[in-house]
């Protein structure tokens, strides 16, 4: 890091890799985990309580040489629907996604029914979003029983997080 004339930080920009933009803080670490970035060996940065305009505060993770696949990024909406995604190569932003809450997810999330048969099976999840006042209720596609947002677990790429609101 650099400090400028002014006493302010500056975070080095990247080559290449992703910039995961308006995190809610109190998610951070959340997003850090369910990604697996607490396992990675590529350079991670990450801060957090920045002023935003759209947030109030704000959270950003900036990882090099990683790109995310389409169920990562799902996995980022459950947590921080707000989220955008900057893609970056040769120091410049090619890419700006603004993370959405699919309607369908498929592997990502377990069904908050013990008796499910996801749960008693080997078999993947599958649930319908419904976007609600109080958050994401997701639908099990098995056994119709509904996840609140107080109840969502987030399957990693190796174990299963419970998510806190």
């Amino acid at each position: 890091m650099d400090v400028d004339n002014d006493k302010t930080f500056k975070v080095s920009a990247i080559k290449n890799g992703t910039v995961i933009d308006r995190i809610p803080p109190q998610s951070l670490f959340k997003v850090i985990e369910i990604l697996g970035l607490d396992r990675t060996d590529h350079q991670i940065t990450f801060g957090t309580n920045f002023d935003s305009k759209h947030l109030g505060k704000k959270a950003i993770i900036k990882i090099t040489d990683s790109f995310f696949e389409d169920r990562d990024i799902d996995r980022i909406s459950l947590i921080a629907p707000e989220a955008k995604l900057n893609i970056i190569k040769d120091y410049k932003v090619v890419e700006k996604r603004q993370v959405s809450i699919p309607r369908q997810i498929r592997g990502i999330a377990r069904c908050f029914n013990p008796k499910c048969i996801t749960n008693q099976q080997q078999m993947e999840t599958r649930f319908t979003t419904k976007i609600e006042r109080g958050g994401i209720s997701l639908v099990c596609h098995y056994c119709e029983k509904i996840t609140a947002t107080k109840n969502l677990q987030i399957i990693s790429k190796s174990r299963t997080y419970p998510i806190d609101f």
